[in-house]
Parts: structure tokens; C-alpha cells; sequence
């Protein structure tokens, strides 16, 4: 066992060691999210690029 989680066990600070690890969890399940929202903000601004580019074409035959 992880000296660190040894000496928690031993003090009985379990609560504390549960509520850390939930805090670790819950900040990178954020930080993933908010990297996913990136992520898809970028590819739909390429779309509304590409959808723009597309109208300008068009705009040009006429």
C-alpha cells in the first residue's frame, strides 16, 4: 500500500482520502470535457469556413 494512503488509513481520515480522490476525478472528467468542447468549436468553425468559402464560389459565377 502507498505510504501516503497507509498513514491516511491509520489516522482514519478516510472521508477526507474519499473526498479527494472524488475531487480528482471530477477535475479531469472536467478538464476532458472542456477540451472536447474545443475540440468541437474549432471543427465547427471549419464547417461554417467551408460553408462561407462555398457561398463565395458561387456568389463568383453569378
Amino acid at each position: 500500500m502507498d505510504p501516503v494512503t497507509q498513514s491516511v488509513v491509520q489516522r482514519g481520515d478516510l472521508a477526507h482520502l474519499a473526498l479527494f480522490l472524488w475531487a480528482s476525478g471530477a477535475s479531469g472528467l472536467l478538464m476532458w470535457a472542456l477540451r472536447e468542447l474545443a475540440a468541437s468549436n474549432r471543427r465547427f468553425n471549419d464547417f461554417v469556413n467551408e460553408i462561407a468559402r462555398l457561398n463565395a464560389q458561387f456568389r463568383d459565377r453569378e
